[in-house]
């Protein structure tokens, strides 16, 4: 690393091990300054993750978006720190590639005003009937309670994922995934 004149500090295992929240360590522990990335002049496509708690959702979250094409993440207060070290991990490189910015409930307003919002809920309209060719939100609420009051009211839409088992519900991760990249396979045809 010393080529790229980045400063390297050799320390011992178990010192190596205190520092690290994983169980086993990838041996290499890195400290960042971090700018956010600027959120595109005419966003048309943005993710809110509503009052996510799981860092693990998150993180996938964080992974699918950046694969779909999502442009910016908004994190509302009530969603877990998206730079907590398992987001990060579970994020496999999303926080280098995407603007992902904590915003009150009227900074999204604001941030979203131009832009369809639909929800992720399970009373909305079939994903694979809903037009998502226009800019938009797509809000996907929490794993245990779905989306929050301020969530609903800022959602113009309701979308939800057919289901042809018996489950009555997907994981948030797994949900946001599908509507992500139903989103992007709309779009690229």
């Amino acid at each position: 690393m010393e080529d790229k004149k980045i400063d390297v500090e050799k320390v011992e295992n178990v010192l190596l091990q205190s520092l690290s929240e994983a169980e086993t360590s990838q041996g290499v522990i890195a400290i960042l300054d971090y700018s956010p990335l600027p959120i595109p002049q005419s966003p048309n496509f943005i993710l809110i993750p509503d009052s996510i708690r799981d860092p693990g959702n998150l993180g996938t979250l964080l992974r699918t978006a950046d694969a779909a094409g999502v442009q910016a993440l908004l994190i509302p207060s009530e969603t877990t720190d998206a730079f907590a070290p398992k987001v990060v991990r579970a994020g496999m490189g999303a926080h280098f590639r995407l603007p992902i910015l904590s915003m009150s409930w009227d900074e999204i307003r604001e941030a979203t005003k131009d832009l369809q919002v639909f929800l992720a809920d399970m009373d909305g309209q079939s994903c694979w009937e809903t037009d998502f060719h226009q800019p938009l939100a797509l809000i996907v609420g929490s794993e245990a309670e779905g989306a929050s009051e301020q969530a609903r009211k800022l959602a113009n839409a309701s979308v939800k994922i057919p289901m042809a088992g018996k489950t009555e519900s997907l994981n948030a991760a797994v949900a946001g995934s599908v509507l992500m990249f139903e989103v992007m396979r709309q779009r690229k045809n």
